[in-house]
């Protein structure tokens, strides 16, 4: 039973992940005043944020404060979110990424595993825009939850229209947490996330704009996160 039990959990995430080609990507920091280009390597990018189903599948607790198997699971720090792909890549017998180490408080990362990991967020920003320029991939109602549109909540993912690369949610419903620090020097341990919220105004869903915050402590109501893997 257990076996079958995997099985079906390889092919659901089997499905769920899609191929990003490699190519290069501008980030910019509107705090520090500062742009920078980043060349990125193909990866697996899931075609949408982890759900409550699917969390629960592999963690077997339920966080979020608006209740839906498939809506995006929320209310979930950082450190909860990199448990969550340490915990599938075990599941699937696959090499974790985040190690740690006993009486050290700093999560090890191995870049080479083949486990499942979160978006480095110039992957993040690559996948959103798809081949985009612009702030956004479409026409903001259409293809993202935001304030004006979602009822003052989260909903169903998948439900909006997609980017280029068959990616949904990638703006709105719940911001998504990203692998890295922001600014070790000013801000610590802060890890960014990306992407607006259901509660969020049109200014703040943008394919560029970044957030920050404690990866230990903090968490709400419309973050979440997406899972990624190596591509080999």
């Amino acid at each position: 039973m257990m076996a079958k039990i995997e099985s079906s959990l390889k092919g659901l995430v089997n499905e769920l992940m899609i191929k990003v080609p490699g190519g290069d990507i501008e980030l910019r920091d509107d705090r520090i005043k500062q742009q920078w280009n980043v060349e990125l390597s193909s990866f697996y990018i899931a075609k949408f944020p982890v759900t409550q189903d699917f969390y629960f599948e592999v963690i077997k607790e339920q966080p979020s404060t608006f209740t839906g198997g498939q809506r995006p699971v929320e209310n979930v720090t950082w450190k909860e979110a990199i448990l969550f792909c340490n915990a599938l890549s075990e599941r699937l017998t696959l090499k974790p990424c985040y190690i740690f180490p006993p009486d050290n408080d700093e999560v090890v990362f191995n870049s080479k595993a083949d486990g499942f990991r979160l978006p480095t967020e110039a992957e993040w920003q690559f996948a959103c825009q798809a081949g985009t320029k612009g702030i956004r991939y479409g026409e903001l109602d259409k293809i993202a939850w935001y304030k004006s549109n979602s009822q003052n909540s989260t909903q169903n993912v998948g439900d909006k229209e997609p980017n280029s690369f068959g990616l949904y949610d990638m703006l709105g419903n719940t911001w998504e947490w990203c692998h890295d620090i922001y600014d070790k020097t000013v801000y610590g341990s802060y890890r960014i996330f990306r992407g607006g919220g259901w509660c969020d105004e049109e200014r703040s869903v943008m394919a560029t704009t970044r957030r920050r915050s404690h990866p230990s402590t903090f968490k709400i109501d419309d973050l979440g996160f997406r899972i990624v893997r190596n591509y080999d």
